[in-house]
């Protein structure tokens, strides 16, 4: 069944080949780049160009090529992850990559040739608005796109083969993103936009966390050895767990130290969501598709939880933010 609009953008839909060609180009550029998934990377963008809100400029045409260019860039990223998997025969006879959305080489929907094309127009296409971006600011925006460059095109291989993806996750989707972001919509800096930008990195970490523990037993047997498999599945769970008790730690210290506005600590309206996430990171995991697990996320299951644990948390600190700009900074809007 062909997907709609609403559900390429939203999940990451199952289809066949026949589903695949009676796409257009556009659509099949979108399921291809698992783009479901581009909201943690327009939270990053969003926190912090809010987070810039009060310098005294703010630059809206760099605010929209600023999301523009971060999305090409993350959708470049996972296209080359499944190119590089592909071609090192992780994704060949992958049970678990297949349920969570269609791999585009070993399901024989694109050729290689047709998935090198879509890789580099999408990555150029990343580097001609991270150009624009440079030229209409200056060199410091360069050094966040040559960071941000390095990540798209090392995190799959060798980063994610040898432990270090997830700390790159985390230095992706919150300083260089969070940050970068705001240098490029103000100019400036800020101790508040570093406090924030290493919380919000951490929840996008986890959500890998918990995908590279569902699979941890397969990439062990492809020999990929991300973090989950250096730390044993108990270890990768204790240390989600952990990585989420610190989100509210660092945020809460920073409002007991006065970097932060009291409006930060609405993320605790996030604890009921955070309670039933722990729960099922504690319990075992299920030999068969429990009721509350959508049938096109199985085998997929902790990542399934910290995904929508992230989304709830994340717009709770989007929210603590915006109360903060409107209640202390209102002098911004006159």
């Amino acid at each position: 069944m062909i997907p709609t609009w609403a559900e390429v953008v939203t999940k990451i839909p199952r289809l066949d080949a026949q589903d695949w060609r009676a796409m257009g180009l556009a659509k099949r550029w979108f399921v291809a780049t698992r783009s479901a998934v581009f909201v943690m990377t327009l939270f990053s963008a969003g926190i912090g160009m809010l987070l810039a809100v009060p310098a005294a400029q703010f630059d809206a045409i760099n605010a929209g090529l600023v999301c523009l260019g971060l999305v090409l860039a993350h959708a470049t990223n996972n296209l080359l992850n499944d190119w590089t998997d592909s071609k090192k025969g992780v994704d060949k006879d992958n049970y678990f990559r297949t349920q969570y959305g269609p791999q585009p080489l070993e399901d024989g929907l694109l050729t290689e040739r047709q998935m090198l094309g879509y890789i580099a127009l999408t990555g150029a296409a990343a580097l001609a608005v991270g150009a624009v971006l440079v030229l209409r600011t200056d060199l410091t925006t360069l050094y966040f796109m040559l960071a941000g460059a390095f990540f798209v095109l090392f995190y799959t291989w060798p980063l994610k083969y040898i432990g270090l993806g997830e700390p790159a996750v985390w230095l992706v989707w919150g300083p260089l993103m969070v940050l970068g972001s705001a240098y490029v919509v103000s100019g400036e800096l800020t101790a508040m936009q570093l406090w924030v930008s290493v919380v919000y990195g951490i929840g996008p970490t986890s959500v890998l966390l918990g995908k590279h523990t569902d699979k941890l037993n397969q990439d062990r047997a492809k020999g990929v050895h991300t973090l989950p498999v250096i730390l044993g599945e108990q270890g990768s769970r204790t240390l989600t767990l952990v990585l989420w008790v610190m989100q509210y730690g660092v945020l809460t210290l920073g409002v007991l130290t006065g970097v932060l506005s009291l409006w930060f600590l609405l993320v605790w309206l996030a604890l009921p969501s955070f309670i039933t996430t722990v729960r099922k990171f504690r319990q075992p995991r299920p030999t068969e598709r429990p009721a509350d697990v959508p049938e096109d996320v199985w085998p997929l299951y902790l990542v399934a939880f910290a995904f929508n644990y992230n989304k709830v948390f994340s717009a709770m600190l989007v929210l603590g933010i915006v109360f903060s700009l409107v209640i202390e900074y209102h002098d911004v809007f006159q």
